[in-house]
């Protein structure tokens, strides 16, 4: 949707000056920015450069770059929310495992790449995501059993549980599993690769 793109209004006295200057301020290719002339001034032309693409393709293209590079056969499928407000990419290929990492550290690396390229040609926040062979899916079931398990043994012994740090989206997962009980809630503690949930019991 080109009105979520990103754009800039540009003074120039061609359209191909105004190109040239938009390729310099927007970082990206020619072919990738549409010049809108909207009108003339004494000193040039007062023009419109705005990012012209489809930001879903643009995304998957960049992860079928990755995938052909390591020789790796697959198959994508490309979901989108809202127009472009959310893009949703599902991986099936013959490395799995390998894109996925240990603990999902890769998958996590190539979806950080599709955000970034993403969030290049887009002045509105979009929010991405990358699953490999339903890991995700299969990870959340396994954090929300991990949630409430542990959620039930601090109630019941009024002591805290601290779980083993995990990266962000896990620990959003824990956090909104837990967000209506009654007798727990939760924080985030620690910096870095350390940030972990704990669990504490409330005082009622």
């Amino acid at each position: 949707m080109r009105d979520m793109q990103r754009k800039i209004e540009i003074i120039a006295k061609t359209e191909e000056d105004a190109m040239k200057q938009a390729v310099e301020q927007l970082h990206i290719a020619s072919d990738k920015i549409f010049i809108n002339v909207l009108g003339e001034l004494p000193d040039g032309l007062n023009c419109e450069a705005l990012v012209d693409i489809n930001l879903s393709l643009e995304g998957k293209r960049y992860i079928e770059n990755i995938l052909k590079a390591m020789n790796i056969a697959y198959q994508i499928e490309t979901r989108t929310v809202g127009g472009e407000k959310e893009i949703h990419y599902l991986i099936e290929s013959s490395e799995n495992s390998l894109l996925i990492g240990h603990n999902g550290k890769t998958l996590e690396a190539l979806q950080t790449l599709v955000r970034n390229i993403i969030s290049n040609y887009s002045k509105d926040r979009i929010i991405t995501t990358l699953d490999i062979g339903s890991y995700r899916n299969s990870r959340d079931r396994q954090l929300e059993i991990l949630a409430t398990k542990t959620a039930k043994e601090v109630a019941k012994t009024k002591f805290p549980a601290k779980l083993k740090p995990m990266n962000a989206y896990e620990r959003h997962v824990i956090h909104e599993k837990l967000a209506g009980w009654r007798d727990v809630y939760t924080e985030s503690e620690g910096e870095g690769e350390n940030r972990a949930v704990v669990i504490k019991p409330k005082n009622n």
